[in-house]
């Protein structure tokens, strides 16, 4: 779908920075058409003591498209009930278990026209039939749901799906149920909330390489808040690619890199340094979520940075988190800085060539052009804080049970 779930396409842009750092629907009752069926052998002038209600009313129109709807009966218990838009789609429902109420499974769609037919039989079998037609609202704002997912896009495995509001979200359940995720594999992925406008999802461990995944926004007709809805129903397709999961420790100064469960190098680097506390980098598992490819990287950004100013294009910029931790080019550093000494304002520095585009074949360029969106950096034995989950995909670092 493209980044932002609005009309039915998903797109948007997140505000990061970049530098290095540490209404009411009708209600009523009754339908129209109501008749009785006498059973097999009864007197033309029986009447089924059943008597139906339809919520709601016939021909009420603006009708909320969760929780309004519901079909009863007293003196009796319904048999059969039939819901269908124009186009004579059904709407899944049940009856209860004492026959006495229906209601649909899900909820109904926006902006639809709706015919019910019900029957119930009373304690002679005499049958009652009810007919009524309704009309859904159409909603005056809408929520503006965008995520970090692009259709067919192939991501590394420890890809995190983050889905963002444009308002306040009341009731979470019911946004959660309207998004389901389809994995060839069959992994189960659990959606976590932070904050009333962000929910991220992913599997209980990276994904499996090779996974194929759609997820489904079913969110046009869920009430987000009251009076505004989820806007979108669309599938969004993409799959995972090979893994690559590399491990940055600050205090040998070393970066391993696993490639598909097997070592494929060690990059001498240089990462946040010990002193200003401003520039310590983050300890904790974060996930690639953008190659910047140069960067202008700008302290004025990051409250609280200590150290002069500066504004520097940047090469080989991989983003780690939104507060601006980045695995990037290095060409301002002497060569014997990487694999000895911490210099960086927090980020991962990797030696590259002089000029704001770097060098391809440098130690940055071919990191670079090897890395995916989704693949995973973890950074240890720092002398930082542990990096906040919800800053970037970093969502890894909550336990499952948690999750």
């Amino acid at each position: 779908m493209g980044r932002a779930l609005a009309a039915g396409v998903l797109g948007g842009a997140l505000a990061l920075t970049t530098a290095c750092s540490g209404g009411g629907g009708t209600g009523g009752s009754g339908g129209s058409g109501s008749a009785a069926a006498k059973a097999p052998g009864a007197s033309k002038s029986a009447v089924s003591a059943a008597v139906l209600s339809i919520e709601p009313a016939n021909g009420a129109t603006d009708v909320k498209p969760s929780g309004a709807l519901k079909v009863s009966v007293a003196s009796g218990k319904l048999s059969t009930v039939k819901v269908t838009d124009k186009s004579g789609k059904a709407v899944a429902g049940a009856i209860s278990a004492d026959g006495s109420s229906w209601a649909p499974t899900g909820n109904l769609s926006i902006s639809t026209e709706y015919q019910v037919s019900a029957q119930a039989a009373d304690a002679n079998g005499l049958v009652a039939v009810s007919t009524s037609g309704f009309t859904t609202l159409t909603p005056d704002k809408q929520a503006n749901p965008h995520d970090n997912i692009s259709d067919n896009g192939t991501y590394g495995v420890g890809m995190i799906v983050s889905l963002t509001f444009d308002h306040d979200v009341k009731d979470k359940t019911a946004v959660t149920s309207g998004i389901t995720f389809d994995t060839s594999d069959n992994s189960v992925v659990k959606g976590h909330w932070f904050g009333n406008r962000r929910v991220d999802f992913r599997p209980e461990k990276y994904w499996t390489p090779g996974t194929k995944v759609t997820i489904h926004y079913r969110l046009k007709s869920v009430e987000v808040q009251p009076g505004i809805y989820g806007g979108v129903d669309s599938d969004e397709p993409f799959t995972i690619g090979r893994s690559q999961i590399s491990t940055v420790d600050a205090s040998t100064h070393q970066m391993t890199v696993v490639r598909n469960g097997q070592p494929y190098k060690t990059i001498p680097i240089s990462t946040g340094a010990s002193e200003p506390k401003s520039w310590n980098a983050y300890n904790g598992t974060m996930v690639i979520e953008a190659k910047e490819g140069t960067a202008v990287m700008d302290s004025s950004t990051v409250p609280g940075l200590q150290g002069a100013a500066y504004k520097e294009k940047v090469p080989h910029s991989l983003r780690l988190t939104d507060s601006g931790t980045y695995v990037h080019g290095n060409n301002w550093s002497s060569h014997s800085v990487f694999g000895n000494t911490n210099v960086s304002h927090g980020c991962v520095g990797l030696e590259d060539a002089p000029g704001d585009a770097g060098d391809d074949n440098s130690s940055a360029g071919k990191y670079y052009s090897d890395a995916m969106v989704g693949d995973v950096v973890t950074i240890q034995h720092s002398v930082g804080e542990q990096v906040s989950p919800d800053n970037g995909l970093s969502g890894w670092n909550i336990a499952w049970g948690s999750w």
